[in-house]
């Protein structure tokens, strides 16, 4: 299928969902996980009142928050383990045509949420949004930009030639950060390279604005070492597939996490880990996490089989792409509608949540109800068998 679709079936193996036996319930929980995390993060009932974990890194540095994005990537990999096989005795015009037609859905898509819902509110008035002014780039479309490429990497050059590809883009990356910065500080905000490079190519105006000068952490130079992100996803989706789900499996996958972990924090002294910067030592920190997580849920779910708790998260992971952008559309919407002097947002965080509790207890709590009221369309849409895919 080559558009956007609703099917009722659970065979799909594409782009956001992979299998939904047992035997890979590990990976379809992680991606659950993902989106639950996501949804939390992003929707707090304050801006203002926000538990650490629960935040980015300023500028250097990681926390728990800084996983969620790359392991979506990750989990992209994973499902791309299972789909890039239909296309082994198929003619590249119909893989092509495929990754091209989900590539620019899942880029339009984050793209309309941008501009969602078309209208601002300026001086009490109702306006038509500036249009020319919309910020180009963003999750949606970095996923789209990381699966395409990832997709022509993993298919025309195989495995060795996507580990020389990973290896040679961070190592590169990395370079083009430190000679094409400014000598004085190469990784700071107004420095790097990755914004002289976006600036070429995307007017400031339709850069992101949250930093305080026009720089887009989901820019064009940093979507490149992202790639690595998904084909990392992928080498783990096939390992798991050839060497099954055993000790063995959950012990190679937590070395190899291991030491890619300890090789991000020594590259760190030199290049930081960095999420807006999207830099290699992140990459590395990242994918091992990943990867450790990966490995302790195949140990809890597959070999010890704990798998009661699970469907939770496999509620979101089956639906993931359409539950992240109605997750997106309905707080923007109850941001939009006023109530009295304040949005309805402001208003059901005021009188449902500050009522009873207060500063950061009550932003995590309105987060975490506003996550359970997306699993709960979740959950119907699995009962009803409707699944959103691209």
């Amino acid at each position: 299928m080559n558009k956007l679709t609703v099917v009722h079936d659970t065979a799909d193996t594409g782009l956001l969902r992979t299998s939904a036996s047992g035997r890979y319930l590990s990976l379809d929980v992680l991606r659950g996980l993902t989106i639950a995390l996501m949804v939390v993060v992003n929707n707090p009932g304050s801006w203002g009142n926000i538990y650490a974990p629960f935040r980015h890194a300023a500028w250097h540095g990681f926390t728990i928050t800084d996983l969620v994005f790359p392991s979506f990537l990750f989990v992209v990999g994973n499902a791309m383990s299972f789909s890039m096989r239909k296309f082994e005795n198929k003619p590249d015009s119909a893989f092509l045509k495929k990754v091209l037609t989900r590539t620019a859905l899942i880029f339009l898509i984050g793209f309309f949420l941008h501009l969602f819902p078309f209208v601002t509110r300026e001086e009490g008035q109702i306006v038509l949004k500036d249009f020319t002014a919309v910020r180009i780039m963003g999750v949606l479309q970095r996923i789209a930009l990381c699966y395409f490429i990832a997709s022509l990497v993993v298919h025309y050059l195989k495995y060795k030639g996507a580990l020389a590809f990973s290896i040679i883009t961070l190592l590169g990356y990395w370079a083009v950060m430190y000679f094409f910065g400014y000598p004085t500080d190469p990784y700071s905000l107004e420095g790097n390279a990755a914004l002289r490079f976006d600036s070429l190519f995307i007017p400031e105006a339709n850069l992101y604005k949250g930093f305080g000068i026009p720089f887009d952490p989901e820019g064009l130079l940093s979507t490149l070492p992202a790639v690595v992100n998904v084909i990392a996803g992928y080498f783990a989706g096939m390992f798991i597939q050839k060497n099954g789900n055993n000790f063995n499996s959950v012990l190679k996958l937590s070395v190899a996490g291991a030491v890619l972990v300890c090789i991000a924090l020594v590259w760190d002294m030199s290049f930081p880990i960095n999420k807006p910067l999207w830099t290699s030592s992140y990459v590395l920190h990242s994918v091992g996490l990943s990867l450790i997580i990966l490995a302790s849920l195949i140990l809890i779910i597959e070999i010890a089989g704990y798998v009661k708790w699970t469907y939770f998260f496999e509620a979101f992971g089956k639906n993931p792409l359409f539950i992240f952008a109605l997750a997106t559309l309905l707080i923007k919407t109850l941001s939009f509608i006023q109530v009295g002097d304040v949005s309805l947002q402001k208003w059901i965080y005021e009188h449902f949540f500050l009522s009873w509790s207060e500063g950061k207890t009550a932003s995590l709590a309105f987060a975490l109800s506003y996550m359970l009221v997306m699993w709960l369309i979740g959950f119907w849409m699995d009962r009803k068998k409707i699944y959103v895919k691209v």
